[in-house]
């Protein structure tokens, strides 16, 4: 089923690797939903340092996937392919896309996509679906995170970060972080972590050694990578997880591989993106049950760092590659 719609559509191209200024508005043709998609007005779209990396030539779309980046959005449904079964024309939703989210009109598979939490409207619910479906995987499924234990998670202040210690402290975690500035460092702990370890001033390892009486963290989310592999080994409790998620510092380390024999740490790590869509609707399904009723409360939200319009979207990355966001950045399409 398909409505009356345009033939072309405003989207942001990556003209070729290089920096942000790549990033350049062009008409392209419109998607069209296959069997068991949904077609998207987006009216918000989130951006991530996963699409910085795919900008800067480092980090391809899977096969199939759209080049146009963006890997989040909200919207109103415009278009139902075959065999669509929950959604209606006019439905508003949010949905964890593989590419395409930066233009004014998107598809995904319908179980890729959720309804609005009650009370969100759509720059804030174009700020959830990548960090909550990357964080509820990692830290819940991959590493395991049970109530009583110790979280770490390094770039507290980040988009994945921020949704991290709110979901670490929902389900009744010790949340220890780190940050890179004072001010950074505050917004942590407002988000309700318990112990901040400003990176620039303290040892990490350290730290977290003193706020768990030696123990160590059960659960630690790292998107830094680099020297933080050997120090996330010194960190951990005795039986702890390891989860990389990214290598801002670098994809290779050298660690003590003894200390992991020792302390029996699992070291594990993913990548969400290329994963099939069969695999996201069942994090999407687990999210829908045990995280929207909390976000429809405001128990937790996303936190919103700074608002751009479509066709500024290398303004967008600029900021992302300042690092000076709390949060997230968010392209209003409207």
């Amino acid at each position: 089923m398909m409505a009356e719609l345009p033939s072309q559509m405003t989207a942001i191209e990556i003209a070729g690797p290089g920096g942000a200024h790549m990033l350049r508005p062009a008409q392209r043709s419109m998607p069209e939903p296959r069997a068991g998609e949904i077609l998207v007005r987006v009216r918000a779209a989130g951006v991530n340092r996963p699409d910085v990396l795919q900008r800067q030539g480092n980090y391809s779309p899977p096969p199939g996937a759209s080049d146009i980046p963006g890997l989040e959005i909200a919207g109103d449904i415009v278009a139902l392919g075959e065999g669509v079964e929950r959604y209606r024309m006019g439905d508003q939703v949010m949905a964890l896309l593989a590419g395409g989210g930066y233009a004014e009109y998107a598809v995904v598979h319908e179980t890729n996509a959720l309804p609005l939490p009650t009370g969100y409207g759509y720059i804030e619910a174009a700020a959830i679906p990548e960090t909550f479906f990357t964080v509820w995987h990692n830290v819940f499924e991959r590493g395991g995170l049970k109530s009583g234990e110790t979280l770490l998670v390094h770039g507290g202040s980040s988009g994945i970060g921020t949704t991290a210690i709110q979901l670490g402290k929902a389900f009744g975690a010790h949340v220890i972080t780190t940050a890179g500035s004072n001010e950074k460092c505050e917004a942590c702990l407002k988000l309700g972590a318990d112990r901040v370890v400003n990176y620039r001033d303290e040892d990490f390892v350290a730290a977290v050694k003193e706020a768990t009486d030696g123990r160590g963290a059960d659960v630690i989310l790292d998107m830094v990578g680099g020297d933080y592999v050997d120090r996330n080994y010194k960190a951990a409790a005795e039986d702890g997880r390891i989860v990389q998620i990214a290598f801002l510092n670098g994809a290779k380390a050298t660690a003590n591989v003894g200390v992991l024999m020792t302390k029996r740490l699992t070291h594990t790590g993913s990548t969400l993106r290329p994963r099939p869509v069969a695999f996201k609707a069942e994090i999407a399904r687990q999210l829908e049950a045990k995280v929207w009723p909390l976000l429809a409360e405001r128990r937790i939200a996303p936190v919103m760092d700074m608002i751009f319009s479509l066709k500024d979207a290398w303004r967008a990355h600029e900021r992302m590659e300042g690092s000076k966001h709390i949060g997230k950045i968010v392209l209003d399409i409207a």
